[in-house]
């Protein structure tokens, strides 16, 4: 049986797609990345959790966005730091 999606992904009208393909605090630090996501709430782009840095993570405990995009080309998943859920769209 599926899971209900939660409060924060049903909350969401529209996908604000990545606007640069770089992780805005590596750059910062000269440091690289593995994957990006898109912060929901605010737009902003970071590294995964595979990464060193794992500032996607790091930007969720400091603001409390929940809801990060891959800005992978070709993938379409949501996911919720809350909730811990993932989801295509």
């Amino acid at each position: 049986m599926r899971q209900k999606a939660c409060e924060d992904l049903l909350a969401l009208t529209d996908i604000k797609p990545a606007q640069a393909y770089v992780c805005e605090e590596c750059i910062k630090t000269g440091d690289s990345w593995v994957h990006l996501r898109t912060c929901q709430t605010c737009g902003h782009t970071h590294c995964c959790d595979s990464s060193p840095n794992r500032h996607a993570t790091k930007h969720f405990h400091e603001t409390n966005h929940p809801v990060v995009i891959s800005a992978e080309p070709g993938e379409r998943w949501l996911w919720c730091y809350a909730h811990e859920q993932i989801a295509s769209y």
